[in-house]
């Protein structure tokens, strides 16, 4: 797409500086706003969000836009991935089981919930009932590239012709209000009910003696463990053509962290002398990284200038989603999933999944688990519910809304 005229094109090594910078920005926000620090907002959450500030204002002042090229952004995404897979371990996810079966009737639930809230804000305003499911599962749990794959048949064919702009808008709105709620939430719960890691409680156990004697980080470690990432993004990558040319959408994610699993429940097993990066502190390392620096660059790039004119409806219907969000996690997803420590965490993880995007998911989930103990199924049962079932289960709902 050729950039307007009065738009500067940040290239991709640029975008991606600034997005390292605008993290440390949030570094250095939270390190000094005890808020900040107490509801376990993601530092590159502060940091973007106040980089999309400062560009608002340069387009108010000047007239100018920034845009960026988002081609690292997008490779930092699938190594995230990859790295979780490669950190999953097959017992840990049968162990889990019961949890992913909850989660994924619970979020079943929630669509058709989130849709009869879209529906009703729609009214509102005196909207069609189409345009309450743009402003329900379409742009809150399916996010911009659902909004992207929907919005323009729902212009043409279901007689609401700004069903681009208003899903797109909800989408960024939903990101920024997803952001912030997911540590709150968490902290309520957790500090509600005193739950502690299980690592902690138990003291014992494969993540606790893991913890004990980690392993160092040195040049070895990381380049061993990124080339293991990147043999499961090349995998990723392999699978997913065939996949996509079976008509089936996945994002390019999703076979990246299947091949993680895979390989990561393979290769210990065949070559048991071979050393394997899972759990290691070089992977977590490159992981935080990838996902630091992609959540940065994604909330940065944020054009906040475009939902000036509509912001007003738009962000009371957002306002409803979040409350009844806040509402279905506090008194059906968390004591449904157990009331313990692991259930917190998803909570906190299904608010960035119920109105935002999975990596702002997983984002709110690593920074409560930095405040209060690890919890690494949890990062193994969101994004699979994610991946697999969320998207099945939207068009679904999608469709019946819109027949009716």
């Amino acid at each position: 797409m050729t950039p307007a005229a009065n738009t500067l094109v940040a290239p991709d090594f640029l975008a991606l500086t600034l997005g390292l910078a605008v993290y440390f920005i949030g570094v250095i926000v939270t390190r000094n706003v005890a808020f900040l620090r107490s509801y376990n907002i993601p530092e590159p959450v502060t940091g973007g969000f106040i980089a999309a500030v400062l560009l608002w204002v340069l387009h108010a002042v000047t007239g100018w836009a920034v845009s960026f090229e988002m081609i690292s952004r997008d490779r930092l995404l699938v190594i995230f991935f990859a790295s979780v897979g490669i950190n999953s371990r097959l017992s840990d996810l049968l162990a889990g089981g019961k949890a992913l079966i909850v989660l994924c009737m619970l979020t079943t639930v929630y669509i058709f919930v989130q849709n009869v809230v879209g529906v009703l804000g729609a009214s509102l305003f005196g909207l069609p009932s189409s345009a309450g499911v743009i402003m329900g599962s379409i742009a809150l749990v399916g996010g911009h590239g659902t909004t992207i794959a929907w919005a323009p048949a729902i212009a043409a064919e279901h007689g609401f012709p700004a069903a681009v702009e208003t899903g797109t808008a909800v989408a960024t709105i939903g990101l920024i209000v997803a952001s912030l709620l997911g540590g709150p939430v968490a902290k309520f719960l957790i500090e509600r009910g005193k739950l502690v890691s299980g690592a902690d409680a138990s003291g014992s156990g494969d993540t606790a003696s893991e913890a004990a004697a980690p392993a160092p980080i040195d040049k070895s470690g990381i380049m061993y463990a990124l080339l293991m990432i990147n043999i499961a993004v090349i995998l990723g990558y392999l699978v997913h053509g065939p996949i996509t040319e079976a008509g089936i959408k996945l994002p390019l994610f999703v076979p990246c962290l299947i091949m993680g699993i895979v390989l990561s429940n393979t290769v210990p097993l065949v070559f048991p002398r071979l050393p394997w990066p899972a759990r290691s502190p070089a992977l977590t390392l490159i992981s935080d990284y990838a996902l630091s620096a992609f959540l940065a660059m994604s909330l940065m790039s944020m054009q906040l200038w475009t939902l000036a004119e509509i912001a007003g409806p738009l962000l009371i219907v957002v306002v409803m989603q979040a409350v009844v969000a806040v509402a279905f996690i506090v008194f059906a997803l968390f004591p449904l999933l157990g009331r313990d420590y692991q259930a917190a965490v998803l909570s906190a993880g299904f608010t960035g999944l119920s109105l935002g995007a999975t990596p702002t998911a997983i984002a709110s989930m690593t920074a409560v688990t930095e405040h209060y103990g690890p919890s690494p199924n949890a990062f193994i049962i969101l994004p699979l519910v994610s991946a697999f079932f969320v998207d099945i289960i939207n068009v679904i709902a999608i469709k019946l809304f819109l027949a009716f």
